[in-house]
This record gives C-alpha cells, sequence and structure tokens, in this order.
C-alpha cells in the first residue's frame, strides 16, 4: 500500500510539473499573442513606421505562399537610381519570365479606415470619406515615383498597390467604384492579399512553363548530341569489325604458312628437335598432327 501511494505521489508531481510547463508555455503564447494585437492595434491607430511594417510583412507572407523563390523570382528593397541621380526603394520587385519587371508597393495608410471602423455611426461618412481620399492619394503619390523610367530594370507594364486588409479596399470601391479604374489608367493595380496571391501564382506558372520549355530545348539538345555519338560509336565499331575480320584473315594466312605444304616450318622446326636439339617444350600437337600430314600429302603428290 504505501508503495502504490509513494507511486501516486510521484506521478502527481510528474503530472503538475507537466501542467506548470504547460500554463507557463500557455502564457507565454498568450503574452505574445497579445504583443501582436498591440502591434497591429498600433499600426492601424496611425503608426506610420510600424503600419508600414506591417503591410511589408504581410505582403512577405503573400510571396512566401506563392511559390517563387525569394532574390529570383522576385527581390525585396531593391535601390534602384534614376538617370537624374535620385534613388528609389520598391517594396518589392517580381521578375517576370520575359525579362520585364513588376513593382509591389505596400505603402499604404489606413489610419482613416481604422477611425471609420470604430467610429460612432454619425461620423463614419466623414472617415470613409477620408479612405477614399487617402487611397486615391496614394496612387497618385505611386504615379509620381515613375517607376517606368527607372534604367536598371525593364519598363514594368503594371505597378501593384498592394492593400493588406481586404475590407478595407473593398468598402472604398464599394463605395466609389471610379478608384479602381483611374488607378488602371495610370498603370497601377490595387490588389489585396487574395487577388495578390493569384496574380502571383500566374507568375510561379509562367516560371514553370518557361523551366520546362528551357528543359525540353536541353532535352532536345543533348538527345540530338546522344544521337551523333551513338552514329559515331557504330562508324568506330564497324572499322573495328573490319580490322578484325582483316586480321583474323592475316592470322589464317600466317598459320597456314607455319603448316601447310612440303617441308613446312612447324615440320622442319620439329626435325630439329628430333636430330638432337635441346629443347623443354614441345610445339603443340594439333599443329604438328596437320603439318606433317600436310607434308606427307605434298610428298605424294
Amino acid at each position: 500500500f504505501e508503495d502504490k501511494v509513494e507511486k501516486s505521489q510521484k506521478e502527481n508531481i510528474s503530472i503538475h510539473s507537466s501542467l506548470k510547463e504547460q500554463l507557463l508555455n500557455l502564457q507565454s503564447q498568450n503574452l505574445k499573442i497579445t504583443q501582436e494585437a498591440e502591434n497591429l492595434t498600433k499600426a492601424l491607430k496611425g503608426d506610420s513606421k510600424m503600419q508600414g511594417n506591417w503591410g511589408e510583412l504581410v505582403l512577405e507572407r503573400v510571396l512566401e505562399k506563392s511559390g517563387l523563390e525569394k532574390d529570383r523570382e522576385y527581390s525585396v528593397q531593391q535601390s534602384f537610381t534614376r538617370e537624374d541621380g535620385s534613388r528609389v526603394l520598391p517594396d518589392v520587385i517580381i521578375n517576370l519570365p520575359d525579362g520585364k519587371k513588376m513593382v509591389v508597393d505596400s505603402k499604404v495608410s489606413l489610419t482613416a479606415y481604422e477611425r471609420y471602423i470604430n467610429a460612432e455611426e454619425e461620423f463614419q461618412e466623414k472617415f470613409l470619406k477620408e479612405h477614399i481620399s487617402s487611397l486615391k492619394n496614394h496612387v497618385d503619390q505611386l504615379s509620381s515615383k515613375k517607376y517606368e523610367d527607372l534604367y536598371e530594370m525593364e519598363s514594368p507594364d503594371f505597378v501593384l498597390m498592394f492593400v493588406p486588409i481586404e475590407p478595407a479596399f473593398a468598402i472604398a470601391i464599394n463605395n466609389d467604384n471610379s478608384i479602381y479604374n483611374k488607378a488602371f489608367e495610370q498603370n497601377i493595380v490595387i490588389v489585396t492579399p487574395s487577388t495578390l496571391l493569384a496574380t502571383l501564382r500566374t507568375i510561379d506558372s509562367m516560371w514553370n512553363n518557361e523551366k520546362q520549355q528551357r528543359n525540353a530545348i536541353e532535352i532536345a539538345r543533348q538527345a540530338g548530341a546522344l544521337y551523333d555519338k551513338f552514329e559515331g560509336f557504330i562508324s568506330d565499331l564497324t572499322k573495328v569489325g573490319k580490322k578484325m575480320d582483316e586480321a583474323k584473315i592475316e592470322y589464317k594466312g600466317a598459320m597456314n604458312k607455319l603448316v601447310e605444304g612440303r617441308g613446312n616450318i612447324i615440320t622442319s622446326i620439329e626435325k630439329l628437335k628430333k636430330m638432337g636439339a635441346k629443347a623443354k617444350k614441345s610445339l603443340p600437337d594439333k599443329y604438328l598432327e596437320r603439318a606433317q600430314q600436310d607434308d606427307f600429302d605434298e610428298k605424294l603428290n
């Protein structure tokens, strides 16, 4: 009974220790979630730097899910110099298979949107107008950057303006559907996480097709080279066969000289042995018999 009680106590201590560890881990996770929530709240309440960092973080998460490889299919915060010497720093440059590049910009202020969400109903319209105006202003600012004038990269067909919160763009476009069209006229496409992901997946498919095409060309090239080498191998092998046939004929001729005719070489050499020449070895019987028979036949003739 004492053993069972002691064993039970040890198990309870182990369980309590494990539970304490889990509670501490849960506390740590809750603190982390709280901190992230506070950071998000700060980002949406007008902390411009925090808001920008959070938007770039969301953008990077979307890029990671797209299948594109960083520093190969896209690059982050790559600096470019204009012809007048001024420098620009696009958030993301996406490389396209045809050598062109696409710019993604995520510096969108959502302060007015946060105020709209948390405002009393009587003030919501005011903040909604400010939110729409903020998006339009960012479109104009993005257009004024003239990314197409950058001499270090191919002119992008479009610049993607990234809005990290889907409802923020949805509420704006529902109340002013001219935003998207006016941006499009300035070669700017407004995207959210879902629409950007779809665009990036399409680009990833383009890269996969490009790689497959390059692989097909390389396979065709290597197959042609292999065919040419195989033809050369057959040609060389045919030459070896001819040489072997010629050697066979030469060999047969040489052997005939050894064993054929009256007084052939083998018969003559064997006579030396019979006459007393000291030799430790003997000529093969099959050649001796053939030579002696041929010598005999010649004498009869």
